[in-house]
């Protein structure tokens, strides 16, 4: 489990540089091992809109990857416990907050099992997620648990991520959890705040593929 943070390319290659291959593929710490740095290392663009004068708390970072979005928010004050699979992104992110000069808790864990304090945080962030759909769905109902009551859920989704898409980059879009499947489980504990499509803002300088996210944002009753 981990994260589609803000990438540095547009496509990825493996040690050979022969063809594209992706994470579905050849497993996170491979790819991970397979480039020196991922992701841009900046805030993702829908973090930063709707958590920017937010009062800070407890956050979880769900999938954090190489601790970009970890990063920002300790440094606006958050407490934040940031959870990735791949030991090798947890210790870029560890680099990249001892540079900042900011703390941030490093779990590695996968989501289909528990992750930890659950329902202690006031926002649990789950940014371009690659989270595994599974029978008992495990995932989603780990993330929706972890929040505290009164607390937010927040998820970003490529709007422009298809089937074909996904198939190009070697795994099948219905194999991971999509925006439907989290609104599904919103009963009537849950208050849906946003839910819409809106244009992609990249970190500065950096171009992509992806034009829009989908956004959901979810309170959690008290």
């Amino acid at each position: 489990m981990t994260n589609h943070k803000e990438q540095q390319h547009d496509h990825h290659h493996g040690p050979g540089g022969d063809a594209p291959t992706s994470p579905e593929v050849i497993g996170w710490e491979a790819w991970y091992a397979a480039q020196q740095q991922v992701w841009s290392g900046q805030v993702n663009g829908v973090v930063a809109a709707e958590l920017t004068g937010v009062a800070p708390g407890r956050v979880l970072d769900v999938g954090c990857g190489e601790g970009g979005d970890a990063v920002w928010l300790a440094a606006q004050g958050w407490d934040v416990t940031a959870v990735d699979v791949a030991a090798a992104a947890l210790e870029r992110g560890r680099a990249a907050a001892r540079a900042a000069g900011v703390e941030v808790r490093w779990v590695q864990a996968d989501l289909a099992g528990d992750a930890p304090d659950l329902g202690t945080y006031d926002v649990v962030s789950v940014q371009y997620p690659a989270l595994p759909r599974t029978p008992d769905e495990d995932a989603i109902r780990t993330v929706l648990a972890s929040v505290a009551p009164g607390g937010m859920m927040l998820a970003t989704w490529h709007a422009d991520m298809d089937a074909e898409h996904a198939r190009s980059r070697g795994f099948e879009l219905e194999d991971f959890v999509q925006r439907a499947d989290v609104v599904a489980h919103l009963d009537e504990a849950w208050v849906i705040e946003v839910d819409e499509v809106r244009e992609r803002v990249a970190p500065p300088g950096q171009g992509s593929h992806h034009t829009r996210d989908l956004v959901l944002r979810a309170r959690r009753a008290r």
